[in-house]
């Protein structure tokens, strides 16, 4: 007798026991609650050759996308092929699929779970895994259009639909279609309030619209719904807490971030990414983080800036510049420029496109060389998506570019800049100190360093 998952998909398994802890595992994963990897291992207690049990474990390794997890990934990669002969055509299809991630191709990883997905539209699990690949990859419309091609054949009757609502609405938003994503976030959340992937995706329509108020109230108001016993509530956090820094907040925005943001000393890159990317917004405005750089940077060392993932090393690159640290800096360059020259791959493709470019701007950003990181970040920008992130996310560069115009004295450069800036978010408030700064320069009324730190603490601009 061939048993089939709740929605309907043949597994290679006779324990139905197995299956049900299976079922419970892609929940928890759905919606990124924690134990999900207890939960398989113990399918895999019940029935150690239930394939999708290994399927599973590999997506997740894959997702985390750093070099310290692939020793996991290859083994359970290899322990469902040797599992292949039992297996089915979509079982198989997942195995391929991971191998190519395992194997640094992202982009054939990314076809290979749009393939089983296209074939098994309620394959949730290959879905969710090619989303982050599409995250991973930059790839905003594959974010949108992978999952608009599943929904056809969902309905509120289907496990998990808000949970594909949630993905929807992400990859909506990272189209600029903000209305449509705030739709289908607060639909998801409707049929399933503990979806935290579909309230960050309305806290990202809320953070590009510049709905600062709007955007604390809709994250403090359902903490019980993402900060609890939550892989990504961390991010979360992380962003309540960009909100705080939009109105210059910054003490607010220090405690989220030893209280939530980094409350230990975690290796994770997922984390790390996080931690540096808030630290780095707050040392362009010219605050004080006391000695968190220090923290950050000791676990960069030991976990990336190793030419794995561009987008890693260049908030790894940030840590060290932040800390000071010359030889680590050099070092983590060093590991971008030798990633791309490996040949055709993803990650050499990164590194060549963004990731070196990206990390020179940034040491020379650090040794107050601002004219040639300005020249950098300007150059590489219309292309920073190419190593993955979000728009939000990624803001950080023209952030970074923008400061750098204004401590070089490029003045034509930061009024232009500030003028996009405005133009896209008119009610923000660091856009408005920003743009005071810019204006300022002609007639030298500012400009880098203390006078440009006073101006952004001083900023008493609200949202209008």
């Amino acid at each position: 007798m061939t048993l089939h998952d709740t929605r309907g998909l043949a597994v290679s398994t006779r324990s139905q026991s197995a299956l049900d802890r299976f079922d419970a595992a892609v929940e928890l994963l759905n919606g990124y609650y924690l134990d999900f990897i207890a939960v398989i291992d113990e399918a895999l207690e019940e029935d150690p050759g239930f394939v999708m049990g290994h399927c599973f474990k590999a997506g997740v390794y894959a997702t985390c996308n750093e070099a310290a997890v692939q020793p996991d990934l290859r083994r359970s990669v290899e322990a469902a092929e040797a599992l292949s002969a039992g297996a089915n055509d979509r079982e198989r299809a997942h195995m391929a699929a991971a191998r190519a991630w395992m194997e640094g191709d992202l982009e054939r990883a990314a076809a290979l779970y749009g393939r089983i997905v296209q074939e098994h539209p309620r394959d949730i699990l290959a879905l969710q895994i090619g989303h982050q690949t599409d995250f991973f990859l930059g790839e905003s419309r594959m974010l949108r259009d992978r999952v608009a091609q599943v929904l056809p054949h969902w309905d509120e009757g289907v496990p998990g639909f808000g949970h594909v609502l949630g993905m929807h609405a992400f990859g909506l938003e990272q189209n600029n279609l903000y209305d449509r994503a705030e739709e289908a976030g607060r639909r998801a959340l409707a049929l399933n309030q503990r979806d935290p992937w579909a309230i960050h995706a309305v806290a990202h329509v809320m953070e590009m619209q510049g709905r600062v108020s709007e955007g604390v109230e809709w994250l403090e108001s359902r903490k019980a719904q993402w900060a609890d016993n939550n892989a990504f509530s961390f991010h979360n956090w992380w962003h309540l807490a960009l909100y705080h820094l939009e109105r210059g907040e910054t003490d607010r925005v220090l405690a989220l971030y030893d209280a939530q943001v980094r409350p230990n000393p975690a290796s994770m890159a997922l984390e790390l990414v996080d931690a540096s990317a808030m630290l780095w917004r707050l040392h362009l405005r010219g605050v004080d983080v006391g000695d968190r750089w220090r923290n950050v940077a000791d676990s960069w060392e030991r976990t990336a800036a190793d030419g794995y993932y561009a987008f890693n090393d260049a908030h790894a690159m940030m840590a060290f510049v932040g800390d000071g640290r010359d030889d680590a800096a050099e070092r983590a360059l060093a590991a971008q420029e030798a990633a791309a020259q490996r040949g055709r791959g993803t990650g050499a493709m990164m590194a060549r496109e963004v990731g070196v470019p990206v990390c020179r701007a940034l040491l020379a950003f650090g040794r107050g060389d601002y004219r040639t990181a300005a020249d950098l970040l300007y150059t590489v920008r219309t292309r920073a998506h190419r190593f993955g992130g979000s728009h939000a996310q990624r803001d950080l560069i023209d952030l970074t570019l923008v400061e750098a115009a204004i401590r070089g004295g490029n003045a034509p450069l930061a009024q232009a800049l500030v003028a996009e800036r405005t133009d896209l978010k008119p009610s923000s408030p660091a856009n408005r100190t920003l743009t005071a700064r810019a204006v300022g320069m002609a007639s030298g009324r500012t400009g880098a360093g203390r006078l440009g730190s006073v101006l952004f603490q001083d900023c008493a601009i609200v949202e209008g």
